[in-house]
């Protein structure tokens, strides 16, 4: 919102300058011509950009600024939205305006006041701006109750009070703005603000007013007054923080949880629009990202993986974002799903067969080091079958109430630290608790290098594997693309934790063995 001095982007925010389309938007032809007067301005070049979901993008500059005269010109019509003029150096701004409709208009304003200067021959950004003044002076007068009170015994029951009045001001002030303007872009911008609260709460058993009550009232009704069909509202600075708030901080933190007011949100939305399929892109990325891993009262752990998996099969693959996705890209997401599907927890890991040190210089011998093709790896393989399947050790030959199988690799310089330190941990551990460690050696052109790391790290306690003959695909199997990867597995191989640090495993198998004394005491 306009202030007297330039506000500071959210440095993720900001882009640099570009052309920003994301679907096929519908654009009027006539073009647009938007003139600035900044009495003040000393900069020579500013910046027209408009808020797209959580992102700043720039659609237009303009140059050689003399005495504060702006101006952005185009053939192509802008998209309805709040837009905003930014100073030279692209991490701030100087004020917001509204295109809606009216792609030819003039604002003024003097730098050194902006909020008390800004005017406009468009009727859509001067009702708007008097709506800024209006709120900016109710601040201003509850900042002056608490001055007044400053120091009296009762100055929290009279700022509260007075705090009150003005809050009830105000929403009645916005109740008639919003009204007034109520088939406008602008109506439905502040519609995103607007909180529900419940005005008659029961009471609890305390006689105190049922909180669950009104969790449940608020999220119940949170979206009440949001127009998901209208793509408009991604233009706004509310629309993404109003979306997030709600994911963040009111959804209870836990998979399924997130899955159901997903599912529940989007039923309000056109499939295949352009809001539909941003949020589908914004979510999808942020829960393929959380490796987060929550433990339940029972033991059983879930990852936001999950709901990663849900969205893409549920939106993406069965072409509910109306080709948003090309062909290619759906066939790497298949991929992907694949791989994070199979390793999700409680799932079962995938069996692993390795080579043990003592094996492995025999197996180097037969020339799988020196194969350039997979052909001639597996004419070697052929070969040597009968000789190899003796060597073979496979993962489930660990037998142990919890089985931890950490990826590792010799040359990888965070992994020589996490690897001692996780044998000394597990170490401790078992004196005891039954739990056995699977190390994997996952590149086998480092035989020399992982054998002395192993002796001279003491890590006796540990299994040791590798696959010199290439039989397990590493990276797609076990999502092998950084090391150390650490599992942590229950006595049947199903994950328990996943790509958890070393300093945590220990915790993890200690919580749970609480949480099995517990339920064994029951």
């Amino acid at each position: 919102m306009p202030a007297s001095n330039p506000h500071t982007f959210q440095p993720a925010r900001w882009l640099v300058l570009l052309s920003f389309l994301v679907g096929a938007f519908r654009l009027q032809s006539q073009g647009y011509d938007l003139k600035f007067q900044l009495n003040g301005l000393t900069d020579s070049t500013v910046y027209l950009a408009r808020y797209f979901f959580d992102q700043v993008p720039i659609v237009d500059s303009s140059v050689h600024i003399k005495h504060g005269a702006i101006r952005f010109k185009g053939s192509t019509a802008l998209e309805s939205g709040v837009y905003i003029v930014a100073n030279q150096q692209r991490n701030s701004f100087y004020l917001q305006f509204i295109i809606d409709g009216n792609q030819k208009f003039t604002v003024t304003a003097d730098v050194k006041d902006m909020s008390k200067t800004l005017k406009s021959d468009d009727a859509v950004n001067n009702g708007y701006y008097s709506y800024i003044r209006y709120l900016n002076a109710k601040n201003a007068e509850l900042y002056s109750v608490r001055e007044k009170f400053k120091g009296r015994k009762d100055s929290a029951q009279m700022v509260l009070k007075e705090h009150t009045r003005l809050d009830n001001e105000i929403k009645a002030y916005e109740k008639n703005y919003i009204d007034k303007n109520s088939s406008s872009f602008v109506s439905g911008m502040l519609k995103i603000k607007r909180e529900h609260y419940p005005t008659a709460v029961p009471k609890a058993s305390n006689g105190r007013p049922d909180s669950v009550y009104q969790y449940f009232y608020y999220r119940d009704h949170y979206f009440d007054e949001i127009n998901f069909k209208d793509d408009r509202l991604l233009n706004t600075p509310f629309f993404a923080e109003k979306i997030k708030a709600y994911f963040d901080g009111i959804v209870p933190q836990q998979p399924d949880s997130v899955i159901k007011d997903f599912d529940n949100m989007m039923r309000r939305c056109t499939p295949g629009s352009t809001l539909f399929n941003t949020l589908i892109g914004h979510f999808t990325y942020q829960f393929e990202t959380n490796k987060e891993m929550i433990f339940d009262q029972n033991g059983k752990s879930q990852s936001f993986e999950k709901v990663f998996v849900h969205l893409c099969e549920n939106y993406i693959v069965n072409g509910k974002t109306g080709g948003y996705y090309d062909a290619e890209t759906i066939v790497k997401i298949k991929e992907r799903i694949a791989i994070t599907k199979n390793l999700l927890p409680g799932s079962r890991l995938p069996e692993f067969y390795g080579i043990d040190t003592a094996n492995g210089a025999k197996v180097l011998k037969m020339g799988f080091d020196t194969a350039r093709t997979s052909e001639a790896a597996t004419e070697l393989y052929r070969r040597h079958q009968s000789t190899i399947v003796q060597m073979l050790r496979p993962l489930t030959m660990t037998r142990a109430k919890y089985v931890v199988v950490v990826f590792w690799a010799a040359d990888c310089g965070h992994c020589k630290t996490a690897v001692p330190l996780l044998s000394k941990e597990i170490r401790k551990l078992q004196t005891s608790v039954d739990v056995k460690v699977v190390a994997v050696q996952t590149k086998e052109e480092l035989y020399n290098d992982w054998k002395k790391f192993i002796v001279e790290n003491q890590l006796d306690n540990f299994y040791h594997l590798f696959d010199p003959i290439h039989i397990n695909n590493l990276k797609e199997k076990f999502d092998i693309t950084a090391t150390p990867v650490i599992y942590l597995l229950d006595q049947d191989y199903r994950i328990l934790a996943k790509k958890i640090e070393e300093t945590a495993v220990a915790d993890i198998i200690q919580r749970l063995e609480e949480i099995d004394k517990n339920r064994k005491k029951q």
